[in-house]
């Protein structure tokens, strides 16, 4: 079965069909919308064959259906129907549950992804569930998302920003209780050291996680 798997970021859209070793990528940015999406997928993909079509979305997913505009995107996008553009079926999911469908090797996992800010993703027993961690107070002034995002990194400088992505780490740890921790997004890799029993994901993950939720049916999403 050949699947496409669209990444869909604040900086990048970036693509894959199986079989292709390396990935495309297509410039997005905060006025990007379905519009230009589609005139850009059109160009780059025109002789490509598929069978079906997997969505990573930066913006909170229900039922297959956008149910936020992102905030690092242009508009459109809730209204915006993949399957009827695409014309094949589509499954749609948060861009970090993504990731961690990719990343997932059992039991129950929890992924965060580093990047403009704090995505996250539990999957228990290959259920997977979409969070938004970020969303959680990290002191009356800032959400966990403040203090581990791209901003704060430059703001705060890395050696600060990397305390806090570690004491994120173990407070949700101690909540969640996960088997195992993994770190992705593009922030990753400026962690000099990665907290105790914590591993770093890959960047072609979410490209991974996007055919596996095809060809692994234990996935539930």
């Amino acid at each position: 079965m050949r699947i496409l798997v669209l990444d869909i970021g604040g900086s990048n859209v970036k693509l894959r069909v199986t079989g292709q070793e390396e990935r495309t990528k297509i410039p997005s940015g905060p006025k990007y919308g379905p519009t230009q999406f589609q005139a850009d997928l059109a160009a780059v993909s025109g002789g490509w064959k598929f069978e079906a079509v997997t969505v990573g979305f930066p913006s909170p997913v229900r039922e297959g259906l956008i149910v936020e505009e992102p905030q690092n995107l242009g508009k459109g996008w809730c209204d915006f129907r993949f399957e009827e553009a695409l014309g094949k079926p589509v499954r749609i999911l948060n861009d970090a549950a993504m990731q961690a469908v990719g990343s997932y090797k059992g039991g129950r996992m929890l992924f965060l992804s580093l990047g403009t800010g704090l995505g996250s993703a539990l999957i228990a027993d290959h259920h997977v569930l979409e969070l938004e961690l970020c969303e959680l107070r990290w002191s009356k002034s800032k959400r966990l998302e403040d203090v581990t995002g791209k901003a704060a990194m430059i703001a705060q400088g890395l050696a600060v920003w990397e305390k806090n992505v570690h004491g994120v780490v173990e407070m949700l740890r101690a909540a969640i209780r996960p088997e195992e921790v993994v770190i992705g997004g593009g922030g990753a890799k400026h962690l000099q050291r990665l907290p105790d029993g914590v591993r770093r994901g890959h960047n072609q993950d979410a490209l991974e996680g996007g055919e596996r939720l095809w060809t692994d049916s234990r996935f539930r999403i």
